[in-house]
């Protein structure tokens, strides 16, 4: 924990803030605790849920989603499928801009979804990787050429892979995008001190600048759920994200404070490393191991314990308030004498299991209850406690056991599997790959109706429960905590911070 959270914590003065560039002083600057540091904020290679919070207000998109999950138009005002669904045609607003002053246009388009499928660093292949070609058709029309047809395209565009970039600042930096990033959202980059904030001052040439009410953002990374409400309460803070349920009562009762919870769309689980460089020799080649593991793990004792009940107990992908949740694979009991067997199917009586963690309370309690859970049926779990950027990093590159991470979900159920999933995803941290998954979800992809996708996801369920890369553990609420005095935040289903409409009343 740093000094000045140190000092928080003990009840002392806090003058964190004026370090920060200060802005003049009848700026109006919104302080936002965010569980985490970000990792990049280049939405080529973002891997982070708090680095959407950022990039949110970075970086517009080709489309967005509204409160209730519906795609809704932002640099995109409108957008065609031909009669097979194998192209979308888009038509572009013409007064945006990138924060470098240049145009964001039909080229611009190109140029970024372009970059998302041949950049090195690219995490956003799988995501599109449907896309054949971009044409642009005028300055202000694009059209997507599909190799198949593809249901969520669009959904994948209302998020980093829909995020638009400045050609310009893109060639110029390459790489080091991140360390400068300039986009066409409301909010440009200012400064980021690596562990402590990250400035975004607002762009008065945005095209919808009068619904933005605040002339500064100040991010700031605080994994400790109880430091993040101790600065909300002394008012070094203005709004966190994921406050801890045990404090929702609390907070509650507190007149000066309001929360905004919203149900999630995404999972938290343990990643195996199946076949990178540091998978495991047991945990990782034998499927066994890993549903003893699933089997000795009481989840609705972590949701208990950890979320105070408020977190749904999962098995799968999609939490049960999706459409393709599939109940007929409900979540296991905790059965130790069935785990016991599958580890002597397996041809071990013990195992030793590195599991990284990133640094928040949350997740470090939810690992010593899974660690304490496992030990029961011989599995050994070492907690390696691990800040998120280098956590994500060493998964990339495939150098662990296992990871504690989660995901936070899309509107469309392919983007809960295929990214972390799908033979050579980017976002394949485990390794894995099964050919008869991949088949089923390019079926799935390509269909329009819900109940005809659900019957491919059940069995694309079927099987990442025979060969559970990852055991699901648990899907959580996204619960914001701010000063009553901020009015206007409407949560959205993917727990993104939208700062459209918000304010402070004086």
């Amino acid at each position: 924990m740093k000094p000045l959270y140190v000092a928080l914590a003990a009840g002392l003065a806090l003058s964190g803030l004026a370090a920060t560039a200060a802005p003049a002083a009848a700026q109006s600057v919104l302080r936002i605790g965010l569980q985490d540091d970000p990792d990049t904020l280049d939405p080529v290679s973002n891997w982070s849920f708090v680095g959407r919070h950022v990039l949110q207000s970075l970086c517009d998109k080709i489309v967005d989603i509204d409160v209730s999950g519906q795609i809704v138009p932002m640099l995109a005002t409108s957008w065609e499928w031909n009669g097979d669904s194998t192209a979308l045609t888009l038509k572009l607003r013409r007064d945006a801009v990138f924060h470098d002053g240049t145009k964001v246009d039909a080229a611009a388009i190109k140029y970024n979804l372009d970059r998302d499928l041949t950049m090195k660093i690219s995490r956003r292949k799988a995501e599109i990787s449907a896309i054949g070609n971009v044409e642009v058709v005028d300055d202000y029309t694009v059209k997507i050429n599909l190799k198949e047809p593809s249901v969520p395209l669009l959904a994948a565009l209302s998020d980093r892979a829909g995020m638009v970039i400045s050609p310009k600042a893109g060639e110029a930096l390459g790489e080091k995008f991140t360390d400068a990033p300039v986009c066409s959202g409301p909010y440009k980059f200012v400064e980021r001190v690596t562990q402590d904030r990250i400035v975004l001052d607002k762009f008065p040439q945005y095209y919808n600048a009068d619904k933005y009410h605040f002339d500064r953002l100040i991010y700031r990374g605080m994994p400790d759920s109880n430091v993040r409400l101790l600065n909300l309460r002394s008012g070094q803070l203005d709004l966190i994200e994921r406050l801890a349920a045990t404090d929702v009562k609390a907070v509650k009762a507190d007149k000066s404070l309001a929360i905004d919870p919203v149900v999630g769309l995404g999972y938290y689980g343990i990643t195996f490393n199946i076949d990178g460089e540091g998978a495991d020799l047991d945990a990782g080649k034998k499927a066994a191991i890993r549903e003893a593991f699933s089997l000795a793990i009481d989840r609705g004792a972590i949701s208990n314990v950890v979320f105070d009940g408020q977190a749904s107990t999962g098995n799968q992908p999609f939490p049960p308030s999706s459409p393709y949740y599939d109940k007929n694979y409900p979540v296991p009991a905790r059965d130790v004498g069935a785990a016991k067997k599958k580890m002597a199917e397996a041809g071990v009586q013990s195992v030793n299991l590195d599991l990284l963690v990133p640094t928040d309370a949350e997740r470090q309690q939810v690992a010593q209850l899974v660690q304490a859970m496992v030990a029961d049926i011989g599995i050994k779990v070492s907690i390696k406690p691990t800040e998120l950027m280098t956590l994500l990093d060493i998964a990339r590159q495939g150098k662990f056991k296992s990871h504690l991470v989660g995901w936070s979900g899309r509107v469309d159920p392919d983007l809960n599997i295929t990214p972390m999933l799908a033979c050579g995803a980017s976002g394949n941290d485990a390794h894995y790959c099964n050919k008869e998954l991949d088949v089923i979800l390019t079926k799935a992809r390509a269909l329009g109706a819900t109940e005809t996708r659900k019957a491919e996801y059940s069995k694309a369920i079927s099987i990442l429960l025979k060969d559970l890369p990852i055991v699901y553990l648990y899907h959580s609420q996204w619960i914001f905590a701010h000063n009553s005095n901020i009015t206007g935040l409407k949560s959205a289903p993917d727990g993104i911070i939208r700062l459209t409409g918000v304010s402070r009343k004086n």
